[in-house]
């Protein structure tokens, strides 16, 4: 039975600093010049739900605000030049520091925006490394007064479900207008989902039925020497797990792997939900593919302000490797949430940080329409996007074969232009557009991937599965990577498509509703699963 998680949680307010507020700023004066975030509200709203009341004035609410880079197109060229292999800067990537002097907004630039924020009676929070994101809180009142709108409550017409937005896109005076890219956290309609897929299934390889991590490893070619020790892979999480299920695993399957570390962000996801089973499989793939990898679980609420908080801090800690299994469709977001997120990311691929998100288990159709659409933040130009699979091993734990999974998401981009490094392999139904997915890996539900969760041992397949264990192959690699004296992966996509297919198992039977695989990188696997030993050859040169 398919399993999506359904979490709705807002951003409780973080410590928070009052200052004095400037003269110049006391009030917003009603002749002052304003502009408008643009695409900071939610498409077709009034389409899709009814409105039911007003926010109540007093009601608290958080807010992450999203300043644009500095130097406009100069950050993509400089992520362009250190991801590409062929470039001589590549792996040069820059430290917090040094990409804060040369992308982040000024420190009197945060200052402007800060004191005005202050003056329409909001408290400001965090100022995040970069000069990039600044937190902030306050009631409906005081948020409506300082972004120019009004907060609505509506019920969607599909789910019947209660939530809150902006009426119309929030405004700022146009000095201050011309620094922000989005304020996240004014709406709280989308609810990201888990790709996992779970079912007891025959024949049992592990406890429960689905791959053991022998089976992985052989299946994909991980040779014994190379472990993940002394890496560190992030994992993205709105919900939590606990260590004695992890411990569980580790010790059926004499793994020694390190106890996980958890960072709260936000105030964390809050009391287990029925996400657990999504993170504590993306503990345990990881461990079964790279067991001697520090692993960081980055709790965050499943907000839109949290999201960006919780990959901000991601990008925050250094940690070179994140595996992502939460998304949505790219219609259920807003273009500027999606921008914001984009920003994040990008920062991480210049400072050599890499993003494997699952692709989705709806196949062609993400949003569930009944056309076709793609997930997202697969879809990001600055995330690899991993697709499924369903690999085969010989009794001798050997690749044997591999199809397309028929849940696996993949097709085009709305969003997104096909960028550079992807147009060698760009196909006429991409149109022009960003395509999804880049790689793949084993995802089916039958045989899925055997973990132990709430208590008990059981198959979960879904490209919640794929997405660790390419994030575990980053991590062997980096391993390598050190030990031969070269950088870290880092963004994997211009040097994984540089690669051209070595290294990789090529996928061409099966498909995923509108698109079939096909020999070289197709829209249901991009270009397939990887050969560990082989891959690692290539990418290292």
């Amino acid at each position: 039975m398919k399993s999506r998680l359904k979490l709705l949680g807002l951003v409780a307010v973080p410590a928070l600093i009052t200052a004095a507020v400037p003269a110049a700023y006391a009030s917003d004066a009603p002749h002052t010049a304003r502009a408008a975030i643009a695409g900071d509200v939610l498409p077709a709203l009034k389409q899709s739900a009814a409105r039911t009341g007003k926010v109540a004035a007093g009601k608290r609410i958080a807010v992450a605000i999203s300043l644009a880079p500095r130097g406009g197109s100069a950050l993509d060229t400089f992520v362009a030049k250190v991801s590409d292999p062929h470039s001589a800067s590549y792996g040069h990537y820059l430290t917090k520091s040094q990409f804060a002097a040369r992308f982040g907004r000024t420190d009197a630039e945060v200052k402007r925006l800060k004191d005005y924020l202050r003056a329409q009676g909001l408290t400001v929070g965090k100022v995040h490394s970069g000069n990039l994101l600044i937190d902030a809180g306050g009631t409906a009142a005081q948020l409506e007064k300082a972004f120019g709108t009004k907060l609505s409550t509506w019920k969607d017409t599909a789910s019947g479900r209660s939530f809150y937005a902006n009426d119309s896109a929030p405004t700022l005076p146009a000095a201050l207008a011309s620094l922000v890219s989005d304020v996240a956290g004014l709406n709280n309609r989308v609810q990201l989902h888990h790709q996992a897929v779970s079912r007891t299934v025959s024949p049992h390889n592990g406890p429960g039925g689905g791959y053991t991590p022998a089976q992985l490893k052989g299946g994909y070619n991980v040779s014994g020497t190379y472990t993940g020790s002394g890496q560190k892979i992030a994992l993205l999480e709105f919900d939590g797990f606990q260590q004695s299920n992890i411990t569980k695993y580790d010790t059926n399957y004499s793994l020694g792997s390190p106890t996980p570390t958890v960072q709260k962000v936000d105030g964390g996801s809050g009391s287990l939900g029925d996400g657990q089973v999504e993170v504590e499989l993306d503990i345990e793939v990881l461990h079964a593919i790279a067991p001697k990898a520090n692993v960081t679980v980055f709790e965050g609420p499943n907000s839109d302000a949290g999201e960006v908080d919780t990959y901000q801090a991601i990008v925050d800690s250094g940690i070179p490797t994140t595996s992502i299994s939460w998304g949505a469709a790219e219609s259920a977001r807003t273009t500027s949430n999606i921008n914001a997120v984009d920003a994040v990311f990008k920062a991480g691929a210049a400072q050599g940080l890499g993003f494997y998100a699952a692709s989705g288990d709806d196949g062609s159709d993400d949003a569930g329409d009944g056309g076709t659409s793609v997930d997202y933040p697969a879809s990001d130009p600055y995330v690899t996007g991993v697709g499924g699979t369903k690999l085969t091993v010989t009794s001798a734990n050997a690749f044997s074969k591999e199809v397309a999974w028929s849940g696996g998401g993949g097709g085009k981009s709305s969003v997104f232009k096909i960028p550079s490094w992807q147009t060698a392999v760009q196909k006429s139904a991409g149109g022009g557009y960003r395509q999804v997915p880049d790689v793949s890996a084993h995802a089916n539900p039958s045989p899925g991937v055997s973990i132990y969760s709430q208590g008990s041992w059981s198959s979960v397949g879904g490209t919640s599965a794929a997405a660790p264990e390419w994030a575990a192959f980053a991590a062997l690699y980096n391993q390598q990577a050190a030990a031969a004296g070269k950088a870290n992966l880092g963004f994997a996509n211009p040097a994984l498509y540089t690669a051209s297919g070595t290294g990789f198992h090529d996928i061409t039977s099966g498909s995923n509703g509108a698109y079939s695989a096909a020999t070289g990188w197709d829209f249901t696997t991009g270009w397939g699963s990887y050969n560990a030993a082989t891959l690692a050859t290539k990418l290292l040169g």
